[in-house]
């Protein structure tokens, strides 16, 4: 027994080694590419006088003579908060198109968009976008976490050690420092052997979700490794104080299914102990296969590469020449503004000139027959440098993909044609539909992998509460057969860049038009509140739409008729009820039994609806 424990426990041993020196040797793989991150944000945060060393790390440069400026001029933070403030207007809707037209399909696909929009409500997904943007800006590459909370969710039950809750998604932005591939030129998340995602957890945490205790050190959070004053005195160029106190750093190794493990592998090591050695958690992968619970979202996608690059990257070189002629040139106006003064040697008290400079109404006394001091003629600045301050200005332009037309209101004086403004604009915002492009593929893979932890954990019938598309507030009931995770798609992409203005003139057309009348050319009540609540207007929509009620009421019937015969309501629009009764035996071909039970609950609706009308 004693020699199998000890086997067991230099296993245990070994396996923290493996993982520790796989985690050291990534490490070291991609520290080039970390300081490049560390670079982009001191330059977006305005501290741009520094360079990455020949070693490696970041440090500030030398500064030149004692007179010469170094001034920041920050051109990066405005063009990139240009940037994310027409990002952030990507705001699709993510729903699920039904397989078929089948009745089943078409809800089972209804079922999964109002999941959908329930966990995006509930996780803020529009500030988890818009947290894993500012990352991708800055660094190039963001991360999302999506991981089963069982604390989250509706309340099941009390007990003496908490509240038990039936659990719900939680998505977790991740800056791109947090995620290490197994193979940096290998482009797809899905293609790397492994994954290691690490993070500095409190010691208190660590013992809470894992039950080991651990002494804690000073963790430097960027570089994920134990602080030391003597390095950090060299990087100390950083925009945020990252050292974190009774620390330790958590290391999740995951390993893709491979056929020696069909399910995976998860490896969580912290400190010198082993937390959690196990098969793959989550089944969010194509077919039910388990993989990474991670999504990739990048900025310029870099072939070749893992990591995507940033626009920063491509800024720095502009943004040091610009630093470097701005400062120049009022160096060149202090000259001529406070003067260089000659001065014959011995003819005056030089310390006395020094100190007080040559003032106005000031006594100058200087020696009997020598020559007077004199201001030295500097002429004026010259146009070169006001040449190449505008040339730089219309590179940051030109690099960033926000064009002269976002930043400048003069480039409108030339156009004035409404068609030639709106082409100008599109023209101007082409170059970012690659970034636009890659927050919308990252939403998709978002919308996938809360479906299928929906499925895997929802094996029996579950509520949550959901959102009605007028804004109110619903209970949702389903299972896991109820989810469909084939067809995540973006709904009103077409919407993505046009402002609220256009929004309403294309709205406005299509009621001109007549494409939103029925055939009697009249709105209706449901028409009519989806245009109030597009417009901006939600207040104003508290119509009724009878028919989508019905509608609802009816599908509902076709479940419970299944199972046996449902009584027929005299307030029943029957003729929607007819209609949506016959399209659910025609599409999901019941039993026998249960289309005996549809045949006769049809029948009741056809006489209450030919009585209504002789009557």
């Amino acid at each position: 027994m004693t020699e199998q424990f000890d086997a067991a426990a230099k296993a245990v041993k070994q396996l923290v080694s493996d993982v520790k020196s796989d985690f050291a040797r990534r490490q070291e793989e991609r520290r080039t590419l970390e300081r490049g991150w560390q670079l982009n944000m001191n330059f977006l945060s305005g501290n741009q006088y520094c360079d990455v060393n020949s070693l490696g790390e970041l440090e500030e440069d030398a500064h030149g003579f004692f007179w010469q400026t170094r001034r920041v001029f920050n051109y990066i933070a405005p063009t990139i908060d240009m940037r994310c403030a027409k990002l952030a207007r990507i705001r699709p809707k993510l729903a699920v198109r039904a397989a078929t037209g089948d009745d089943e399909d078409v809800r089972s696909a209804r079922i999964s968009s109002d999941v959908l929009a329930a966990v995006a409500e509930r996780e803020n997904l529009d500030d988890c976008i818009t947290r894993a943007t500012v990352w991708s800006e800055a660094c190039g590459t963001a991360f999302y976490k999506i991981i089963w909370d069982n604390s989250a969710g509706s309340r099941i039950a009390s007990g003496p050690d908490g509240e038990v809750r039936d659990g719900g998604v939680k998505i977790i932005p991740l800056p791109p420092f947090e995620i290490y591939p197994s193979s940096l030129s290998e482009e797809s998340l899905s293609g790397q052997p492994s994954i290691i995602h690490a993070r500095a957890v409190a010691v208190e945490d660590i013992f809470a979700a894992y039950g080991v205790r651990l002494a804690g050190r000073d963790i430097d959070e960027f570089s994920l490794s134990p602080y030391s004053a003597s390095v950090h005195s060299v990087t100390r160029t950083s925009p945020v104080k990252a050292v974190k106190h009774g620390y330790e750093i958590v290391i999740e190794r995951y390993e893709r299914p491979t056929a020696d493990m069909p399910c995976g592998r998860l490896t969580i090591v912290a400190g010198d102990e082993l937390l959690f050695d196990g098969d793959l958690p989550y089944i969010n992968g194509v077919d039910g296969e388990r993989g990474y619970p991670f999504v990739r979202q990048t900025c310029l996608p870099l072939a070749g590469g893992f990591f995507g690059g940033s626009v920063v990257d491509r800024l720095i070189p502009v943004q040091r020449a610009y630093n470097a002629v701005k400062n120049r040139k009022h160096e060149f106006l202090n000259r001529i503004s406070m003067g260089t003064i000659a001065v014959e040697d011995g003819s005056v008290d030089t310390d006395e000139l020094m100190e007080d400079g040559l003032a106005p109404g000031k006594i100058l006394v200087y020696r009997q027959g020598g020559t007077p001091p004199a201001m030295l003629t500097l002429g004026s600045v010259p146009a070169e440098f006001s040449e190449e301050e505008d040339r730089l200005v219309n590179e940051f332009g030109k690099v960033s993909g926000v064009g002269e037309i976002t930043q400048s209101a003069n480039a409108f004086n030339a156009v004035t044609s409404a068609t030639g403004l709106q082409l100008l604009i599109e023209q101007d915002e082409t170059r970012l539909n690659v970034s636009y492009e890659q927050i919308k593929s990252a939403l998709k893979g978002i919308g996938r992998q809360i479906l299928r932890l929906y499925r895997q954990f929802s094996p029996q019938m579950r509520v949550m509460r959901g959102a009605h598309e007028n804004g109110k507030a619903r209970l949702l009931s389903f299972c896991a057969a109820d989810l469909s995770d084939d067809d995540v798609v973006l709904e009103a992409d077409s919407e993505i860049n046009l402002t609220p203005a256009q929004r309403r003139t294309v709205i406005y057309d299509l009621i001109s038009s007549g494409l939103l009348s029925d055939g009697e050319g009249k709105l209706s009540e449901g028409t009519k509140n989806k245009i109030l609540t597009y417009l901006g207007y939600n207040g104003f929509a508290d119509g009724r739409d009878l028919s989508a009620l019905h509608r609802e009421r009816c599908e509902e019937e076709n479940q419970q008729l299944l199972k046996g015969d449902v009584p027929v309501k005299s307030y029943d629009d029957h003729a929607v009820h007819i209609a949506g009764h016959t399209a659910f035996v025609l599409s999901a071909q019941p039993s026998a039994q249960a289309d005996e039970a549809f045949a006769r609950h049809i029948a009741l609706h056809k006489s209450h609806l030919k009585e209504e009308q002789n009557g």
